[in-house]
């Protein structure tokens, strides 16, 4: 068992240019336990006589400036909890603190480079780095991902998470044994062999989180994440297994709706989260009291699952996440109070062993053979499982003669065998359900499933009539956000072909005549025969949508119409540079890893080569000590001595190769696993900027609703013919607007 207080540091996150930076000073003695203070500057508004406090001082186990790297948070803070994981302990990593003081970060990462890996991404590394060196243990590891949402429990590896709305999913309940343990009811433990179908999971699990844009931050994560690591190690041929849970969690920020004047969804989402943040305060304070009875764990959901982290069997950690900018000094000194009193709390972690269940099910079973043995001394007949055909058929004889035996006060006599005793219960129940069936009138059995035949045909003719009439109005607000981009495009090529027209007249008239002197209708000529190429290089700009099709290769079961808006979505999209980027560096890796493969592949071949020239040197030397009657010298020679050097350095050269190899690896996974959150960001960005626009036309079209429900195939055919011709004139006119411009452009006037 292990008694320890939880351990708390803090992080500064770095201020923004726009706002100011407040005053405080970080004081890390060593003999003496690091301290923050933070300096609130006397506000003269106030007046003369001010007597607020102007100084607070806090102290933590270590404090981590504004400049302080990922790698260091996790080397200090994370890895500790994850040995202890590995050991058998229960350990788990909370980070507290306002919205956009960085908790996300910390815990996540970020998602533009490779350094920025937070600490969940950092500690699988390490935890299956550790498993493949232990090899004297049998390891199992299983990942799942719990989001609380407005005090509502979802899992985020739901696999039909994308497919159906949230009100549809599964909602994770909290159940609790006899003993006080917490079990969650719809939430799956999926198994992790290696770490990149660990970090999938991850990946998978942060693309259905709640995240929306809030004035204190840009991309604010609306619900609580917990993110738990199960391991489970036991050694070959021992009968105990131990168990271990690392909680990492990501909790959703605190913020003032006075401050931050959010209102509607946004306003219920801040109510819950500071609702669930306040309960979570109350554990903390009834836990530091002394003397207190009851602690309340069962007022949010949150604190029920993480009971065992908070006094309890548990190695817990807090990071307090700070954002000393002057407007965030209030809010600041309130998450620093939080974590003075969240380190008063002591947990008794204690090693998580148990016999195996399996082992367990051999003892029992050879305890009941024994019983049965036992038994059978006692009774002097052997009894098996299940009753023969003889015994069978003499049961069945008694319980017909006992049915048709008149006499009220005869038995049924089957002895003391219980097997015997169900028997006849199931045969009798048996009969009696025969005869119920048997009964049962078959006429009126066909009448009623005509009836329903008759029923079932009608409403599948209105069902198909309505899914007609969806997929039309689908193809009509296609069409109209079709037609409307082509108008911007066009009319942005029109003023591009003005200017360009305008700029080639000034040019002609500073530096020649109109016309060649001696020949103008030859000059006439030239300029008109020139027209159609330039119109032919318009066209070709006008049909740069489908040329960006054919590259990006958009999914398939996409229309042509919604495939092209996708690509001008994406043209414009601010995180194209960003995903451009990670193209350019995974390129970039995949050619370092293949020059590394070959020097690898080259250094081993060097290596058997020298170790195939010492074999050939010692076969020599023993020839050459048996050919002449000498001696074998003990010491090698100057040449075998160069030779195993070369050996020595090639195995040195070969071991940096390969571990950079590894690193590399690392790295263009967590590479492909951005590219892909970013691909999935755009997809998801781009689903609701297109709703958006369909519910617009909608609104504003009122062609669309004005279907006769009485001639629904016929108008729905004549309407869908008018507005695919008007889609193809609109299409297609823009190229010959393109041409008759710029032949319009090119040639002088009369």
């Amino acid at each position: 068992m292990v008694k320890q207080t939880i351990q708390i540091f803090a992080r500064v996150k770095p201020p923004v240019r726009k706002h100011q930076q407040g005053i405080y000073s970080i004081d890390e003695d060593e003999k003496l336990i690091p301290s923050l203070e933070i300096i609130l500057p006397r506000d003269l508004a106030d007046g003369f006589v001010n007597n607020k406090r102007e100084s607070y001082k806090f102290k933590f186990q270590r404090i981590f400036d504004q400049d302080a790297k990922q790698e260091t948070i996790f080397e200090n803070i994370a890895k500790p909890v994850a040995g202890s994981v590995l050991e058998g302990y229960n350990g788990t990593i909370f980070a507290y603190g306002q919205t956009g003081s960085g908790k996300t970060f910390t815990i996540t990462g970020g998602a533009e480079r490779y350094s920025d890996r937070g600490i969940i991404p950092r500690t699988l590394s390490y935890i299956f780095e550790q498993l493949q060196k232990d090899s004297s243990k049998m390891y199992t590891t299983h990942i799942s991902y719990l989001e609380i949402y407005n005090e509502c429990g979802y899992d985020l590896l739901d696999p039909r998470h994308e497919a159906s709305s949230l009100e549809d999913l599964p909602k994770v309940t909290i159940l609790e044994d006899p003993d006080q343990n917490i079990h969650l009811k719809n939430l799956t433990l999926h198994q992790a062999t290696t770490e990149e179908e660990a970090l999938n999971l991850l990946f998978l699990g942060d693309t259905n989180r709640m995240i929306a844009e809030t004035p204190m931050n840009q991309a604010s994560t609306r619900s609580h994440c917990i993110f738990t690591i199960h391991l489970s190690s036991k050694e070959p041929g021992s009968a105990t297994v131990r168990h271990a849970k690392l909680h990492l969690v990501d909790l959703a920020g605190s913020e003032r709706v006075a401050k931050t004047g959010v209102g509607g969804h946004l306003l219920t989402e801040a109510k819950y989260i500071n609702l669930s943040l306040h309960y979570l305060e109350q554990v903390i304070i009834a836990l530091s009291e002394k003397h207190r009875s009851h602690i309340p764990y069962r007022n949010s959901m949150m604190t029920s699952v993480l009971r065992d982290s908070l006094g309890g069997n548990c190695m817990t950690t807090m990071i307090a996440t700070l954002s000393l900018e002057k407007r965030n000094l209030d809010e600041s000194i309130s998450t620093c109070r939080f974590a003075q009193r969240v380190a008063l709390i002591k947990n008794e972690a204690v090693l998580n062993e148990e016999i195996d269940p399996r082992l367990m099910i051999k003892r029992l079973q050879k305890e009941i053979q024994e019983l049965k043995d036992e038994l059978a001394m006692v009774t002097a007949e052997q009894r098996t499982e299940a009753l023969t055909e003889a015994e069978l058929l003499q049961l069945e004889k008694l319980i017909t003669s006992f049915l048709e035996d008149q006499d009220p006060e005869s038995r049924l006599e089957v002895g003391a065998d219980m097997r015997k005793v169900h028997h006849c219960f199931h045969h009798l129940k048996k009969l009696l359900n025969d005869k119920k069936i048997f009964g049962n009138n078959t006429v009126s059995n066909t009448v009623s499933s005509e009836s329903k035949d008759r029923d079932c045909q009608e409403p599948l003719k209105e069902e198909e009539y309505r899914k007609l009439r969806d997929i039309l109005k689908q193809r009509d607000n296609e069409i109209n956000i079709l037609v409307n981009m082509l108008k911007k495009e066009k009319k942005k090529a029109q003023e591009a072909l003005h200017l360009a027209g305008m700029d080639r007249r000034e040019f002609r008239h500073s530096q020649s005549p109109p016309f060649p002197p001696g020949n103008p209708e030859e000059g006439q000529r030239m300029r008109l025969s020139s027209a159609p190429s330039q119109a032919q290089d318009f066209s070709i700009l006008g049909n740069r949508s489908s040329l960006l099709h054919k590259k990006t290769g958009m999914r398939e079961e996409m229309s042509l119409g919604r495939q092209e808006a996708f690509e001008i979505f994406k043209r414009d999209h601010a995180d194209s540079v960003t995903i451009d980027d990670n193209k350019q560096i995974l390129k970039q890796r995949f050619s370092e890893a293949k020059a590394l493969g070959e020097s690898i592949n080259e250094a081993r071949s060097k290596i058997g080569h020298l170790k195939e020239e010492i074999t050939q040197r010692h076969i020599q030397q023993v020839a050459l000590g048996i050919s002449e009657n000498m001696a074998v010298p003990l010491m090698p020679d100057q040449q075998e001595e160069k030779l195993r050097s070369q050996l020595e350095e090639e195995k040195r050269r070969y071991k940096t190769m390969f571990t950079r190899l590894k690193a590399l690896k690392v790295e263009i996974e967590h590479l492909q696993l951005l590219m892909d959150k970013a691909k999935v960001k755009l997809q998801k960005e781009f689903e609701v900027w297109w709703a958006e626009e369909a519910t617009n036309l909608q609104v504003n079209s009122p062609a669309v609703n004005s279907l006769d429900h009485t001639k629904p195939f016929l108008q729905t055919s004549d309407s869908q013919h008018e507005q695919s011709q008007l889609f193809s004139n609109k299409r297609f006119g823009k190229q010959l607007n393109f041409q008759e411009v710029s032949s319009h452009a090119l040639c002088p006037q009369e």
